[in-house]
């Protein structure tokens, strides 16, 4: 009924911190590039808004597919109350425990499938520095 609810404040709040990373990286590069270098940086890295812009896509992708698929079965309506659960006094409770259970499961489960691709992604990183670094010796 409303387990996409979760993720999607979920992805509201990384969002926020997305911004704010990207907004202080910009800060700290925008005097590097003003010198004419185009390569910020030598050495290769993955900055933590690119690493939020990840966890970005699986969230918003994922809360966009269930809303549309709460939608096609009739779970929410484009008309007030919206979820049809809030309609009925005996469905609210029914509604949270779904929030509670299966909307926090599919929120911490995409949450962790982000931080092992982005611990993937950090070892290839350190694998083509140490190649760099052997290269150059």
């Amino acid at each position: 009924m409303a387990c996409f609810i979760v993720p999607a404040v979920e992805a509201v709040v990384v969002t926020a911190a997305y911004l704010a990373a990207k907004k202080s990286e910009q800060k700290i590069e925008a005097p590097k590039l003003a010198d004419g270098n185009k390569f910020a940086s030598d050495e290769p890295k993955i900055t933590w808004s690119k690493r939020l812009g990840w966890l970005l896509g699986l969230l918003w992708g994922g809360v966009l597919l269930l809303a549309f698929e709460h939608f096609w079965h009739g779970e929410v309506v484009p008309f007030a109350p919206f979820l049809t659960a809030m309609a009925n006094p005996e469905d609210k409770a029914e509604m949270l425990h779904e929030m509670a259970t299966v909307g926090v499961s599919m929120a911490v489960t995409v949450t962790a499938v982000w931080g092992v691709i982005c611990a993937v992604a950090e070892a290839k990183v350190n694998s083509i520095k140490k190649a760099l670094k052997k290269s150059e010796a």
